[in-house]
């Protein structure tokens, strides 16, 4: 394979075609048909997403919208969801598709491996003021946190090395690395099998360090001791069609005072 620089490959070409006026018609008449090609191409899809968005919302307001126009008019006034959703962003896991939510009873919060962090008012706010709304203002009545097979940032976490350099990515293994106590137990409880089946087992024990994780945002540990706010761990199988859910069993000491 040639080493020669793409700088270097123009400039011998300009050579060539300077000595061969002939050739250098003929060459730029294929080298415009290629720029046309490559537009061509570029505007088909281009076109085929604007499509693809545009008959989505179509399909959605014939045989959604508008043969349920009480609940849109509804919706259009307020909001008032049972279920606070944490789920990964994964494009296989959808609550709403997963779940059969409805528009108006599930507010959800996606991210890289569906996490909480513990509460800290400086970092990670964004997760923070997602979760605050629905809790403090919409009182939501449940939280379910949702992992599922073959997540990818589960991998990243289970990946990580406790000697490892500087990661490569720029968020990524930063932000599983909340997941850290999962990934820890796994190793320590089930070292003896393949990387795939611990991977399945972290998925189960992060939703866990999650749950616990709420429990330190002073709103969500309120509600859950008065019993206004319930919270669920779950697991979708998208490879075997299996969904698992669990409670949380919390045990909530009552504060007291040393003398």
């Amino acid at each position: 394979m040639s080493t020669e620089s793409y700088e270097d490959t123009l400039e011998r070409l300009g050579e060539l075609l300077s000595c061969k006026s002939d050739l250098g018609k003929v060459a730029a008449a294929k080298i415009e048909k290629l720029f046309g090609e490559l537009e061509e191409q570029k505007s088909n899809k281009s076109s085929d997403a604007v499509e693809r968005i545009r008959s989505g919302f179509i399909h959605f307001k014939t045989h959604k919208y508008l043969k349920k126009p009480s609940l849109y008019n509804a919706l259009a006034k307020s909001q008032s969801p049972k279920f606070l959703v944490f789920a990964c962003s994964d494009s296989r896991v959808s609550p709403s598709h997963i779940l059969n939510f409805q528009p108006g009873e599930a507010f959800e919060i996606r991210n890289i491996a569906n996490m909480v962090p513990v509460f800290d008012k400086t970092q990670h706010s964004g997760t923070g003021a997602a979760m605050e709304y629905p809790i403090t203002e919409l009182n939501v009545e449940n939280i379910l946190v949702i992992g599922h097979s073959r997540c990818g940032g589960i991998e990243a976490l289970m990946s990580i090395k406790d000697d490892a350099a500087p990661h490569k990515s720029v968020f990524i293994e930063n932000w599983v690395k909340i997941g850290t106590s999962a990934k820890n137990k796994i190793k320590q409880e089930y070292g003896d099998l393949s990387f795939q089946e611990q991977c399945t087992h972290c998925e189960k024990e992060a939703v866990n360090v999650t749950l616990g994780n709420l429990l330190s945002y002073p709103f969500v540990r309120e509600r859950v001791e008065k019993g206004k706010l319930a919270l669920r761990g779950a697991h979708y199988d998208f490879v075997k069609g299996t969904f698992e859910l669990w409670e949380l069993d919390v045990k909530i000491t009552p504060a007291f005072a040393f003398s």
